[in-house]
């Protein structure tokens, strides 16, 4: 697979250079250069395979030849060492709960995916690469874990200071190895430009070769259609008019499905679940992109003003604005609605969401009211004890604290705190 960059300055190149770049030379977004959906027939029997072969027909023609079919399936079959079950509410709503891996959170795959690949690819390498990531919650524990003790490979994880939950800050400060987690005086976006201005910065390229954990590596990003295809299969006998709510921050996880639809998967509609940062929200009322500072909310892995991938979700759709309104819809909910969100979840279902699958369900209700016969899937991204405040106040049961993060509490934070890029450029060139 050739891949192509999206500011269009720089030379189409391999899987493999996309994934050890992260971003292309002109600071592009990586993006397929094709993209061939799958025969109607595997759709039609999908629930024939497994897993691990749906996995793999859906990404292989991203990867090879880079990485062999059969060094493929392993990578594959190493990712998945959890389950991605799917919970019936009604004929109009479900929602698929994808916090069944090692750190309770979506992000579990995409990072474990991207990890593998890359110790693939610096295998027989004597340099080392340094993997820059920032993280508005689940993306710096999922990457942390998935490139714990990785050959060749260091972990830069910047995290806003007092804007993760504590059980987040836990799990990405306390695993040591190759993982470095650094503290800034900022929010998420503030923690996303200095990565960014990182892969600018020459005296730091010409002296570390860097790549990036974040959704914009093609590795991070591409394997989240898997989940799409798997609550398809567990659907697809019984409901016809499958639409997906995303609770959207970056919109690589929404960017990823949209992939899945291109690849053949009979998906009706998306929906962009948002927060109060809801620069997508606008675009769709008003066709204007307005970017604004990033607000700070309990369903923090939202807590986006900027999302990087929006400019690969327009390029499915050819810049078309129509085209993408045609298939995407979106709603934005205050932290107030969120937690009635929960709380009707609760009441109504006896299930526990964390914030981030309350705002998924509170727009599938929104999409519903004007699309009755449609089966609405929310994805559940985060285990409800990571947000254990938040959950037990509203619903006003102590939560059990799953094996995961228990064994993490009594863990030491180890942590370097960061005032400005400057201070980070220093860290990352000190010796």
């Amino acid at each position: 697979m050739t891949y192509y960059s999206l500011n269009k300055k720089a030379k189409d190149t391999s899987f493999k250079e996309a994934v050890i770049q992260g971003l292309a030379p002109d600071k592009g977004l990586y993006f397929p250069k094709t993209i061939t959906a799958l025969p109607a027939e595997f759709y039609s029997n999908i629930d024939q395979y497994s897993n691990e072969e749906i996995a793999f027909e859906a990404i292989k023609q991203f990867v090879t030849p880079d990485i062999p079919e059969n060094e493929l399936k392993r990578i594959i079959t190493d990712t998945f060492s959890f389950d991605f079950p799917i919970i019936n509410f009604n004929t109009n709503l479900s929602t698929l709960e994808l916090f069944h891996g090692p750190t309770l959170a979506f992000k579990d795959v995409g990072a474990r995916f991207m990890a593998r690949c890359l110790a693939y690819f610096n295998r027989e390498s004597t340099e080392e690469i340094t993997v820059l990531v920032a993280t508005s919650g689940d993306t710096g524990s999922a990457v942390a874990n998935g490139f714990l003790g990785v050959k060749g490979v260091q972990v830069v994880i910047l995290y806003p200071s007092g804007k993760v939950s504590a059980i987040q800050e836990k799990q990405l400060t306390t695993l040591g190895q190759n993982i470095t987690a650094l503290e800034i005086d900022g929010v998420f976006d503030d923690c996303q430009d200095m990565v960014k201005r990182a892969f600018l910065d020459t005296e730091i390229t010409n002296t570390l070769q860097l790549t990036s954990a974040n959704s914009i590596n093609v590795a991070r990003w591409l394997p989240q259609l898997f989940y799409y295809l798997f609550a398809y299969k567990a659907l697809y006998k019984t409901y016809k008019n499958i639409v997906f709510s995303v609770p959207s921050g970056n919109f690589g996880n929404i960017c990823a499905g949209m992939m899945a639809q291109q690849l053949g998967l009979p998906v009706s509609h998306f929906i962009a679940a948002n927060n109060a940062n809801d620069s997508v929200s606008n675009y769709l009322k008003t066709k204007t992109f307005s970017l604004k500072p990033s607000v700070q909310t309990i369903s923090n892995a939202m807590d986006v003003g900027n999302p990087s991938n929006f400019v690969r979700v327009q390029e499915i759709y050819h810049q078309d604005f129509d085209k993408l309104k045609q298939n995407l819809s979106a709603f934005s909910f205050t932290d107030e609605d969120t937690k009635q969100g929960i709380k009707e979840l609760y009441t109504t279902y006896n299930y526990i969401a964390d914030p981030h699958g309350a705002v998924g369900y509170l727009a599938c209700k929104d999409y519903l009211k004007l699309h009755p016969d449609a089966h609405c899937v929310f994805l559940e991204t985060a285990h409800p004890t990571k947000f254990l405040n938040v959950v037990e106040e509203v619903i006003g049961i102590p939560q059990e604290l799953p094996p995961q993060i228990k064994s993490v509490l009594s863990k030491t934070k180890i942590a370097t705190k960061i005032g400005n890029y400057n201070a980070f450029k220093t860290f990352l060139l000190s010796p």
